[in-house]
């Protein structure tokens, strides 16, 4: 009687995939082995979702002035303050602003830049000059683009705090405007802090980032 006979295929090992802490948004993501190979010494620094949002907003590049914003945009919350920080390159000149709005009219704003900074200490910038915009008997949400921001404010620092301003793994980047932020933020009883997204329209966001990159020009 024939007998079949089986052979059996080698497995393949599959190598595992590393993982890095996004600079944006401070969520892991994994790269293949093989494409770390081709390029020796490099570490990924973004993950896909935030290196893809940042390639198809197009407004930071019109670098428009507020005066342009507010003729060409009119979507989205009419009350709130908006926040924006800017570096470009990132690290390099950068830039901050905030505005502080109720039912579309103009409270207060501020807005200020740096010669060498990088894009998350301009949007913490921005977020401590929002705080101190706001009255303290009024109530508001801040807006910002930030994911990190909001994570770090309404998450991460009041852990961070307990623990003695430490977390399990590394620095905690931008400590200083981090505490001044968490300390101003949390000792305003009126205060929200929300994620709104970056270059969607929305009138407000894009003032606050015409006033972030403001430097850039001889007018806001």
């Amino acid at each position: 009687m024939n007998q079949m006979m089986s052979k059996s295929l080698p497995s393949c090992t599959l190598l595992p995939m590393p993982s890095f802490a996004c600079e944006n948004c401070n969520k892991n993501f994994t790269v293949q082995s093989a494409t770390l190979a081709k390029f020796p010494g490099w570490k990924p620094k973004r993950c896909f979702n935030c290196k893809k949002e940042s390639s198809t907003s197009g407004s930071r590049e019109q670098n428009l002035t507020t005066a342009e914003v507010l003729e060409k945009y009119t979507a989205g919350p009419i009350s709130g303050v908006f926040t924006d920080g800017a570096a470009e390159p990132n690290p390099g000149p950068g830039g901050w602003g905030a505005v502080y709005v109720v039912d579309g009219k103009i409270i207060a704003e501020d807005y200020g830049h740096e010669a060498h900074t990088t894009n998350n200490r301009m949007e913490l910038e921005a977020l401590i000059a929002a705080c101190k915009l706001v009255p303290r008997n009024e109530r508001a949400t801040i807006h910002t683009d930030s994911q990190l921001c909001v994570n770090t404010i309404n998450i991460w620092a009041k852990d961070w705090e307990a623990k003695g301003w430490k977390k399990k793994k590394g620095e905690i980047k931008n400590l200083e405007l981090v505490q001044e932020l968490y300390e101003l933020f949390h000792g305003h009883p009126g205060l929200k802090l929300e994620w709104i997204k970056a270059h969607d329209g929305n009138k407000w966001n894009e003032y606050a980032d015409a006033l972030a990159t403001a430097y850039r020009r001889k007018v806001k």
